[in-house]
């Protein structure tokens, strides 16, 4: 199994909800790369795409493209690319550096919400290694976070349905404690739908405590 998967993709659409819809756009991966078309009104925003062919027809059956999120600054994915087709802006979050020299397409800054929209921008790490954002919907109670926690293999340990990556597990997303999410999207991995919140508090509560057991099953898979 690749750890990143790419060539002609064959998605899986693995949460469809009111509000929304998420993807896989290559199942067989390791990493699990998941992107999400969030729905309000008649304006579709597409966060963290990973694009395939069909991309298009999915996000017209919801709305109208109304522009590309991106939460992370370590990677573009195909924001670029699906911005451009859709002749959209990429939003970014105005604290976020290194980003627009990576992107062809047009560049918004995003304040304190998406325009127009229910979902306020939340700051969930800002230092020199590591920018990211998460986006909370007040009404739909809805969380989605790009990469400080997530439902693919490498980031659970125990029992954990939602879980702290590796390299976040001593220094948790504790920002994410004030927030009680119905739903968690996340960007590797299904979302969580059932007790979100709970699932959420665990993650954080016991990140630390459980690294050592997380360390320690990522190394014997490197083994192998």
């Amino acid at each position: 199994m690749p750890m990143k998967a790419s060539g002609r993709a064959d998605p899986d659409v693995i949460d469809d909800f009111d509000g929304g819809v998420s993807w896989i756009a290559y199942p067989e991966e390791a990493m699990q790369r998941a992107s999400h078309a969030l729905v309000d009104g008649e304006d579709v925003w597409v966060v963290d795409p990973v694009d395939f062919d069909g991309l298009d027809e999915l996000l017209d059956d919801h709305g109208t493209v109304r522009g590309v999120v991106l939460l992370l600054d370590r990677h573009m994915r195909d924001a670029d690319e699906v911005a451009r087709r859709h002749e959209v802006p990429v939003y970014v979050p105005d604290w976020m550096d290194g980003v627009e020299s990576d992107l062809s397409a047009p560049v918004e800054r995003l304040h304190r919400d998406l325009p127009d929209s229910e979902y306020g921008v939340h700051r969930v790490v800002d230092n020199a290694l590591w920018q990211e954002a998460a986006l909370y919907g007040e009404d739909s109670r809805t969380l989605v976070v790009a990469e400080s926690v997530g439902t693919a293999d490498f980031f659970l340990a125990g029992d954990e349905r939602l879980g702290v990556p590796p390299a976040r597990r001593l220094t948790p997303p504790n920002r994410l404690e004030r927030l009680s999410p119905d739903r968690v999207l996340v960007g590797h991995g299904a979302g969580v739908f059932d007790g979100a919140s709970e699932a959420l508090a665990d993650a954080l509560d016991g990140s630390r405590r459980r690294a050592p057991w997380l360390y320690a099953k990522a190394a014997r898979e490197f083994l192998l």
